[in-house]
């Protein structure tokens, strides 16, 4: 006997993977998109203003400044049209981030392993890189599908059953600022598409190993935030090798190097 409980989660799963299904721009990976661009931007704003709240905003002029100049010219790359935001938050987390809708801050704990503007320009670009192939959409609809049972309305997230559940996939549930770790797939596919978005802003790419390797050699946990992110450092640094020739067409091409 057919189980038709079970017949009709699947059957519906179906009509939700096939109504939702699109794909990563430069990888062209497939993925499943449940959440709208606007409901991720909203989230994603939400979330920045409540971190931001509770974060003590850096002073340090010159680094602010670097961090928008960064910043600006990484967004420009993107060729997105975000309300991109920059912000330089003093905290000694070894870390930095980018919510839906390109709201980017990073930790003044990570300046010591960027050191230089291209420094900067791997990390900022690895963040932006995130935003651009909406992963936190992409985590929040995986979430959606495994834990809701696809209960899933077209109600305002205001009144959508599902807001926690979304809020908590973004990283804004619970405890603000602590941001759940992307898979090993989206960390890797994050530093392809940075790589390329250096390329694209001026910054030569190959800077990327170099802010690696300082990375790996923390050895001792510090970097424990921005390192949970699954791939081992010879992992991550072997791909990246691997993907520095793709983004080298599109530095030479535009820099003329």
């Amino acid at each position: 006997m057919i189980n038709m409980k079970g017949f009709n989660i699947w059957l519906l799963s179906l009509i939700f993977l096939s109504a939702g299904c699109s794909s990563v721009g430069i990888t062209g990976r497939s993925r499943l998109m449940l959440v709208s661009q606007g409901e991720e931007t909203a989230l994603g704003l939400h979330a920045y203003q409540e971190i931001l709240k509770t974060s003590k905003i850096s002073t340090d002029a010159k680094n602010t400044q670097l961090v928008n100049k960064v910043g600006a010219r990484i967004a420009a790359a993107s060729g997105v049209n975000y309300d991109w935001r920059f912000t330089l938050i003093e905290d000694k987390q070894i870390n930095a981030f980018c919510l839906p809708g390109g709201k980017v801050a990073v930790y003044t704990g990570i300046l010591p392993y960027t050191q230089t503007e291209e420094g900067l320009a791997v990390v900022m670009a690895h963040e932006v890189a995130h935003a651009l192939a909406r992963h936190g959409a992409e985590r929040m609809s995986q979430e959606m599908l495994l834990g809701t049972g696809l209960n899933i309305t077209g109600a305002a997230l205001d009144q959508n059953a599902n807001k926690n559940l979304i809020m908590s996939a973004l990283g804004a549930g619970g405890q603000i600022g602590v941001l759940l770790p992307y898979s090993r797939k989206h960390e890797l596919e994050a530093d392809r598409i940075g790589l390329i978005l250096m390329a694209k802003a001026g910054y030569n790419p190959q800077y990327a190993v170099e802010f690696w390797q300082r990375m790996a050699k923390t050895g001792n946990g510090a970097a424990a935030g921005f390192l949970s992110t699954h791939p081992s450092d010879s992992n991550r640094i072997s791909e990246i090798q691997k993907y520095l020739p793709e983004a080298m067409q599109y530095y030479r091409r535009n820099y003329n190097e």
